[in-house]
């Protein structure tokens, strides 16, 4: 693996369009967007005037619409053009979005805006992955760790920018006397910051009067920072000259020396062959390994793993989505009680767990498989969350607990997207369903525990995380289960079997002999490597 990441390390800096940077810069806004619309959403109520309850229809909207992307954002990963114009638009539509929502005064303006934001960033979160899982496929895991830490680092920073411009007192000026003082209007933000939708009804804000916030600077603010993202897109794809009428329509992510090289190191076919053998999958890219007519063409243990890795990340994402939006409601209320303003710490401290879980992942990523960080993570979580169940009434266990469970599931999105695709040999879409698993997981569980916890009390937040948590414990035991027989399964291949002979063979000349990588390429081109020749480099 060392050789083969310094080479990747190598060709991501020099060659531009397989640059980790585009996703990540993707992944940065990525973030900064999931977060900001909590924070805001008081004082978009008031642009609105509309009540709390129906402003908060608004997160449904942008979650709903965010799944959406995600399912399709793998359509549009077929070609390299493809990718970056799909990336570009997307992130263009995000600056576009944050630009104009000031200027949303009616609720159902909003919510389609934020519904256009929400596909943007759904097809954004897809291609990325899918971008660097199909480039550096075995060395995916440490690109993949480095693109969640940009998304973890976008949440993290984005509502410091947004919160020099809320409002500390209510932002519709009634004519009664009555107003809602700095205190309670933080403690209300701080409990709309997960996307609840529960228990609002109860709340009074008033609708009608003079409308005074300045909220619609962080959103300008916000359009301004992402929008060098689609500039510098715009400006790779020139520099590739995939503008030119003359460039291929057709040029996939793998293509020219990294094609041919993956080719001549595995089965020993020309490049024209090569070529030929990636065209003609063109037409059966992301989502044709889940078509019923193809379903023939593969073992049930390929279908099993699409589905358990699928629900590893449901229930992960799941916690993480539901976490973020009830540990403020669950930590003000008894038995906790801590303080409004202590509490609404929480939140912002399981973030920047989660950006450094990922951050330290990423050197042990490059020295661990993916499946013992995966481990690891797994027993890490299920720990947490019993010792927070058990420890209910300490204030600081729970700052604690809530620490330790951003650094164990900081790293499982990346590394089970990472180990799945290993599994299947980076011939399956999924990217595509793990990625939209996930989207699915953190948008029907958060409303899960949110009736959960409106019906039986704030005990049940941590008791509907357990239960979470071993249901992907679970789901990650039969994973590795079934990952173990599909590999047995295709090894008995006789095709397999040849194939990694050959590799294996490579592997051990060009270790002994570097000398020999340019002239075996070479050779290989022309078809006029012998067996002879062959004969005459054995190793030593």
């Amino acid at each position: 693996m060392n050789n083969s990441f310094k080479h990747h390390f190598e060709h991501a800096t020099l060659a531009s369009d397989k640059s980790p940077l585009t996703p990540m810069m993707n992944s940065a806004a990525f973030g900064l967007c999931v977060a900001f619309l909590g924070p805001t959403i008081l004082d978009l109520r008031c642009q609105t005037q509309s009540t709390l309850q129906e402003i908060t229809l608004v997160f449904f909207s942008q979650q709903f619409f965010l799944f959406i992307g995600s399912t399709i954002g793998g359509f549009f990963s077929k070609t390299l053009v493809c990718s970056l114009s799909a990336l570009a638009v997307s992130s263009l539509t995000i600056s576009v979005v944050f630009a104009i929502i000031p200027l949303c005064y009616k609720l159902l303006l909003l919510a389609f805006a934020m519904a256009v934001s929400g596909l943007a960033m759904g097809i954004i979160d897809t291609i990325s992955n899918l971008q660097l899982v199909k480039i550096y496929q075995k060395d995916s895991t440490v690109f993949l760790q480095a693109l969640h830490f940009f998304v973890g680092l976008g949440a993290l920073v984005s509502p410091l920018i947004a919160d020099p411009f809320l409002s500390e007192t209510s932002c519709v000026i009634a004519n009664s006397s009555s107003s809602s003082n700095a205190t309670s209007l933080r403690h209300l933000r701080n409990k709309l910051a997960g996307r609840p939708v529960h228990n609002v009804s109860s709340v009074h804000l008033h609708t009608d009067g003079e409308v005074v916030t300045n909220v619609s600077y962080a959103f300008w603010i916000m359009a301004i920072i992402n929008l060098p993202v689609p500039i510098a897109i715009l400006i790779l794809m020139y520099r590739e000259r995939l503008f030119a009428c003359g460039s291929d329509p057709n040029r996939r992510l793998l293509d020219g020396d990294v094609l041919a090289m993956k080719t001549w190191g595995s089965t020993g076919l020309t490049e024209d062959a090569g070529h030929q053998k990636e065209t003609s999958r063109s037409h059966a890219d992301v989502f044709d390994c889940c078509l019923l007519g193809n379903a023939h063409g593969f073992p049930l243990s390929f279908f099993g793993i699409h589905v358990l890795g699928g629900l590893v990340l449901f229930f992960s994402d799941g916690i993480v989505g539901s976490y973020t939006g009830f540990v403020y409601t669950y930590a003000v209320a008894p038995p906790m009680n801590l303080p409004h303003k202590t509490a609404g710490y929480l939140t912002c401290a399981f973030w920047a767990a989660i950006t450094v879980g990922r951050l330290s992942a990423i050197p042990l990523s490059y020295r661990f498989k993916p499946v013992r960080l995966l481990t690891v993570s797994q027993v890490g979580v299920i720990v947490t969350l019993l010792l927070l169940l058990i420890f209910s009434n300490s204030n600081v266990f729970l700052f604690i607990g809530t620490c330790c469970l951003g650094l164990f599931i900081s790293s499982i999105f990346p590394c089970t997207l990472a180990f799945t695709e290993d599994v299947l040999e980076y011939k399956g879409c999924a990217t595509t369903v793990m990625v939209t698993s996930a989207g699915m997981g953190e948008m029907l569980l958060q409303v899960l525990v949110g009736s959960v916890m409106h019906s039986q009390g704030s005990f049940s937040f941590l008791l509907c995380g357990m239960i979470f948590g071993c249901l992907g414990f679970a789901c990650f035991v039969l994973l590795f289960l079934v990952q173990r027989n599909h590999k047995n399964f295709t090894e008995a291949l006789p095709s397999h079997s040849s194939e990694n002979a050959r590799a294996k063979w490579d592997q051990d000349l060009f270790r002994c002999r570097p000398e020999l990588v340019g002239h075996v390429r070479t050779e290989r081109i022309h078809g006029s490597l012998t067996n002879e020749k062959m004969e005459g480099h054995q190793v030593s």
